[in-house]
C-alpha cells in the first residue's frame, strides 16, 4: 500500500477507513516498529505545491 509517503488521510481514503481508526492502526504499527512515521517538510513556512495539486486533483475527482 505504502511503498511511497503517503499521507494518514491518504491511507484513510485508499482503504475507505475512518481517518480517526486509521490514525489509531498507523500509531500502534509505528509503536511496533512496522512503519516509519515522518513529520510534512515545509520549506520556510511554503506549502508544499504537489501536494496542494494532489489534493486538487483528488477533490476533482470526487
Amino acid at each position: 500500500l505504502c511503498r511511497q509517503v503517503r499521507s494518514v488521510a491518504e491511507v484513510s481514503a485508499l482503504l475507505r477507513i475512518p481517518l480517526g481508526v486509521v490514525r489509531v492502526v498507523i500509531a500502534d504499527m509505528a509503536a511496533e516498529g512496522l512503519v516509519h512515521v515522518h513529520q510534512p517538510q515545509l520549506e520556510a513556512g511554503k506549502p508544499d505545491l504537489n501536494l496542494l495539486e494532489r489534493v486538487l486533483s483528488g477533490l476533482r475527482r470526487l
